[in-house]
């Protein structure tokens, strides 16, 4: 039993050494996570409609999707563009936020933009445009369970398509948004009675995005503009730098404060508060977060609602070696008896960030992510890692020291 769990920790110990080796050193993770308006600058642009009964449901993400083709054209790496409420009318909004943007004219000239839409044959020769579509829809084809688009025109686009599919067949009509090509179908026969399917799609995925976007050619809904700032990054490199370098002498000051007050358990406790550190890394990084100062802050106290769930458990398990129980047995009665006050402290701030991510926009919303994350990590961590952990330790036969547990309580052997 000594031998096989001392084999298992030393096996954990390679494991997560030579992950976290890989991930910050020789592929650092941390460059998929993106810096917001806070750390690199940019703009911000927030638009409402003009009426609000016309925004639907269905209005709105279309014109989120026309915004988004537009950024998308105009290189910003990683934008925020989402649907929000304004939070004293309860009127819609798009929220877009451009990170890095430095010419800011342009990027508000290419979103403020108005839509086109245009079906244009081999010769350029407009067929017709998006106010002549009523719909687009993204289904499977009955015969071949296949993905495909299916086009809806009014009276005056069916005679229009009529016409150029007619005298297009075996030709190639472009489809263009804002004069770039989205698709080029073949004109397979004449279209006459204003129903088109257009075929080829990968997956449904991909023709309802396409869908989306022949749907938002011709905008449901007039939007007005009813914030336009540019944003300056609000801390300079220097400022960023001496922030992540408080960060790390706080974090060695808590690990040594681990390491001389619980000993052995407060080691283990530091390792499992690295494997915290990288878990959620990674997911900041799988979700393609973008890192805000509030969102920083939210990370920084979940580390320490992670350290404080370590505290607790130890001091549960000091408690059981008072009483005179065996290092085996304290530490698993001192993790039962400190289970459900660290799940209690977590869910109650776990609530709160659901609030955030919820209800908030921004920055504040940012905060409510990270903060979330790392308190489900830090549960991850400390009920169930720093547990396997301090239960390897022990039936490797260390509960033989006694100077490696607390130092002053009374050890005897599991």
């Amino acid at each position: 039993m000594r031998v096989r769990s001392m084999i298992l920790l030393l096996l954990i110990v390679v494991v997560v050494s030579a992950a976290g080796y890989y991930l910050t050193v020789i592929n650092p993770v941390t460059d998929d996570i993106d810096l917001g308006l806070d750390l690199v600058g940019g703009i911000r642009v927030v638009y409402e409609p003009v009426d609000p009964a016309e925004a639907t449901d269905q209005a709105m993400n279309q014109a989120v999707e026309t915004i988004r083709f537009r950024v998308d054209k105009f290189g910003v790496a990683e934008p925020l563009i989402r649907r929000a409420t304004s939070p004293l009318t309860g009127t819609q909004r798009i929220i877009v936020e451009l990170p890095g943007v430095k010419n800011a004219d342009e990027a508000r000239r290419l979103i403020g933009k108005t839509a086109m839409l245009e079906f244009v044959d081999e010769s350029g020769q407009v067929i017709v445009s998006g106010k002549d579509l009523v719909e687009a829809q993204a289904m499977y084809e009955v015969s071949t369970n296949r993905p495909i688009v299916t086009l809806s025109f009014n009276a005056e686009g069916r005679d229009k398509f009529a016409a150029g599919t007619s005298a297009n067949v075996g030709k190639i009509i472009f489809i263009l948004f804002d004069k770039e090509v989205l698709q080029a179908p073949t004109v397979m026969e004449p279209i006459t009675n204003g129903e088109a399917q257009i075929s080829g799609y990968l997956d449904i995925g991909e023709a309802q995005q396409m869908a989306s976007l022949l749907n938002s050619g011709a905008l449901p809904l007039e939007l007005k503009m009813v914030e336009n700032r540019t944003i300056s990054a609000t801390l300079g490199s220097d400022s960023v730098n001496d922030s992540v370098r408080a960060g790390l002498i706080g974090i060695l000051a808590v690990a040594a404060f681990m390491l001389l007050f619980y000993r052995l358990p407060g080691l283990v406790a530091n390792f499992a508060l690295a494997i915290y550190v990288l878990i959620v890394v990674v997911v900041l990084a799988a979700i393609n977060a973008t890192l805000t100062l509030p969102g920083i802050a939210g990370i920084i106290l979940s580390v320490g609602m992670a350290v404080d769930a370590n505290v607790i458990i130890f001091e549960r398990v000091k408690e059981e070696l008072r009483n005179g129980k065996t290092i085996g047995s304290a530490v698993e009665s001192g993790f039962r008896r400190a289970l459900w006050t660290i799940i209690d402290a977590n869910v109650t701030t776990l609530i709160g960030a659901a609030v955030l991510i919820k209800f908030a926009t921004g920055p504040v919303q940012g905060f409510g992510v990270t903060l979330g994350i790392g308190i489900l990590a830090s549960m991850l961590t400390a009920v169930l890692i720093t547990r396997l952990l301090m239960r390897l330790v022990v039936q490797s036969g260390a509960g033989n020291w006694q100077f490696l547990f607390f130092g002053r309580q009374g050890v005897r052997e599991a």
